[in-house]
């Protein structure tokens, strides 16, 4: 049946343990570990949300879905499928007439396919009769990251420009395309990282495992000496727009002196 299913998350990438009963909702994975790939330590990431895919195998009515369930929207004119909210665990889901059900708003696999099997389970209690297999598949996992030091975009754009590209005028962020795993970067000044496009929890370990290395490469330095210089240069230009104005003043007062004793 497909309530006797179970997820194939790693274990050894979550941080806390995975549940033993498959019907509980758990935090387990919205946390997990990836490695630096220089020194052997460790780099968090967070799951901020995934995105699944479902098929219940028939045809539904979605009026009858929105008048019998709670907790659902439904207004045709704006959108053509229902929305449902689901509390524990926290899951949205857009459910469409054909039979198909995109679920969102989850923070690990483990629960995004328990939601899906809550759902699965709502239609079948108003009357309908969905399938046992739901033919689940996780779409996109969403994750960000914080490596802790500032990032030159500049250089890393100029030396990776098959995978990366940069432009802030139109978007603050560097956009890197991972080939393997199938990922995208979101890179930012500050060293924050937003990683998506992955269909698996272990590929967001993987890819930064694999970008860590050069990230450190592009780390910015020397920004205290850079604030310093600035400042004084500053500090000059003023000083000398006062001599400018003293001078100003003293050719001023001789010209004054000068048409007076004419």
């Amino acid at each position: 049946e497909a309530e006797k299913t179970t997820t194939t998350d790693g274990p050894s990438l979550a941080i806390a343990n995975a549940p033993q009963n498959p019907h509980t909702p758990s935090a387990a994975g919205s946390v997990i570990e990836a490695s630096d790939g220089i020194s052997g330590g460790t780099l968090l990431i967070r799951i901020q949300n995934i995105t699944a895919t479902a098929n219940l195998g028939v045809r539904l009515d979605l009026k009858k879905i929105a008048l019998k369930c709670r907790n659902t929207e439904f207004n045709p004119r704006r959108f053509g499928a229902v929305i449902m909210r689901l509390r524990e665990p926290r899951a949205t889901a857009l459910i469409f007439a054909s039979g198909k059900i995109c679920v969102t708003g989850i923070k690990s696999t483990h629960n995004a396919t328990l939601a899906s099997k809550r759902f699965n389970y709502i239609i079948g209690k108003i009357g309908f009769q969905p399938k046992d297999y739901m033919d689940f598949k996780v779409q996109n996992i969403c994750g960000t990251a914080d490596v802790g030091f500032p990032i030159r975009l500049e250089g890393l754009v100029y030396a990776h420009s098959a995978f990366a590209s940069y432009e802030p005028e139109l978007f603050p962020g560097l956009i890197y395309r991972l080939v393997s795993p199938r990922v995208v970067f979101l890179i930012f000044v500050s060293g924050k990282l937003v990683i998506t496009g992955a269909k698996k929890e272990s590929d967001l370990s993987l890819a930064l495992t694999k970008l860590y290395p050069t990230l450190v490469e592009f780390k910015k330095t020397q920004i205290t000496t850079t604030l310093s210089t600035t400042s004084n240069a500053n500090q000059a230009s003023t000083q000398q727009q006062q001599l400018q104005l003293q001078q100003g003043l003293l050719t001023d007062q001789g010209s004054a002196k000068q048409m007076e004793e004419v």
